[in-house]
């Protein structure tokens, strides 16, 4: 067994694994990050990182240089409809020098932050990584057991934080199911070329037909493309070929018409199966999940990277002191992670669900999605698009971070 009992062991290198990853080691706790990838880059990734991050990481000294890295600062987030366009909510009214969401692929944010983090003493970064078991005594959980090139490996934990996404491993080893919500839309995604001429200001919209909608995300150089599809119509999908979603993508979205050919092969397309769950509880002795291993939160809105970098940020200021006695993490200390993020986990999800539940009556019935003369009505009372604007900016309950215990040694 490797040496390490007095360390934190985090089991996932995406956004809110990193990001308690170095919170730790900011506020000198020996923290290991076992990444079971060899590198960050993902297809398909969330790519958005909203004003609580930005503000975040200038506290932290590191948002002037991570945006010195290719980004495209998003201002609107905007409905595109048969009868026309709402803008529904407006980043530039919020009062922050971050009043945008900033779209940076992922793997570019995590190799920055990855790097900031191998600056600091105590800080272990383990790529290639696949946990493989828990190593536990008395129903407590004191290590990890993983598998990288060199073979199997034990390391002993102090804590073992489990951040490994929707499909937690660390979660089924640990017995801690989670309760799906009931989603009943699925998204394909796939990429379009970026050219001249493209609209500046699309980076973050939505087009809604009859019974698709397709949601772009804005790159440096191409567009992410979600295409909707009802919970479980992936095989009816792939049976029918990419033309469909061509003409569905060159009818609602015509500035992408002259690129849509492109997309020639359903081997293209990747299915992201939408899910809304949440886990009864997230912890065990010696053991916390955050992220989407502890709550899943579908792509509406943008939330996930934002939910889990919040996470990061409540467990920081619950556990850098419970990580400066002596002994094991109380469980309480665990239990109120949990207490702390839960409320606005569960008010979000709530929103999603009702979203889901409107598409579903809405293919049901034939009826559009949105209501349309509402929306537009609503949007343009005062106020609303910058409460709109804060409300995705931030989430509910947004945690700040004592940044005194990254100070205290």
């Amino acid at each position: 067994m490797t040496a390490g009992a007095g360390r934190v062991v985090v089991v996932g290198g995406g956004p809110g694994g990193l990001v308690l990853a170095y919170l730790l080691a900011r506020a000198a706790v020996p923290v290991t990050l076992l990444e079971a990838r060899a590198d960050f880059d993902r297809d398909f990734r969330g790519d958005s990182l909203h004003p609580y991050t930005l503000e975040l990481l200038d506290r932290l000294g590191l948002a002037e240089d991570l945006l010195r890295l290719p980004h495209h600062p998003a201002r609107w987030f905007r409905f595109h409809t048969p009868t026309g366009t709402v803008t529904t909510t407006d980043y530039g009214r919020l009062r922050t020098r971050y009043n945008f969401v900033a779209l940076m692929p992922q793997a570019r944010f995590l190799d920055f932050l990855a790097g900031r983090a191998r600056e600091l003493p105590g800080f272990e970064l383990r790529m290639g990584a696949r946990v493989t078991g828990l190593i536990q005594d008395g129903g407590a959980v004191h290590g990890v057991r993983y598998r990288d090139r060199d073979g199997e490996h034990e390391m002993a934990a102090r804590l073992v934080v489990a951040v490994d996404g929707r499909f937690s491993k660390v979660r089924r080893l640990a017995d801690l199911p989670v309760r799906s919500l009931g989603a009943t839309t699925d998204l394909l995604w796939f990429r379009l070329p970026r050219r001249e001429g493209d609209p500046p200001d699309a980076d973050v919209d939505l087009y809604f037909g009859r019974d698709h909608y397709v949601g772009l995300l804005g790159g440096v150089d191409s567009w992410q493309v979600g295409y909707s599809l009802p919970k479980g119509g992936f095989p009816a999908a792939r049976e029918a070929g990419v033309t469909p979603i061509r003409r569905f993508v060159a009818e609602h979205v015509p500035w992408l018409a002259d690129r849509v050919h492109l997309l020639d092969d359903f081997g293209k397309i990747t299915l992201l199966s939408v899910d809304i769950s949440l886990a009864g509880r997230w912890y065990r002795p010696g053991l916390l999940m955050i992220g989407d291993a502890a709550h899943v939160i579908s792509p509406v809105g943008g939330n996930g990277i934002l939910m889990a970098v919040q996470d990061a940020v409540a467990a920081a200021n619950v556990l850098v002191p419970a990580l400066r006695g002596d002994g094991p993490v109380p469980v309480a200390a665990l239990a109120a992670v949990q207490a702390a993020r839960e409320p606005a986990i569960r008010a979000v999800q709530r929103q999603q669900v009702r979203v889901e539940r409107r598409a579903a009556r809405a293919r049901a019935t034939g009826r559009p999605l949105l209501p349309v003369r509402l929306l537009r009505a609503v949007t343009a009372i005062p106020g609303v698009r910058a409460r709109a604007a804060r409300s995705n900016a931030y989430g509910p309950r947004p945690p700040r971070l004592d940044m005194a215990l990254l100070a205290a040694r």
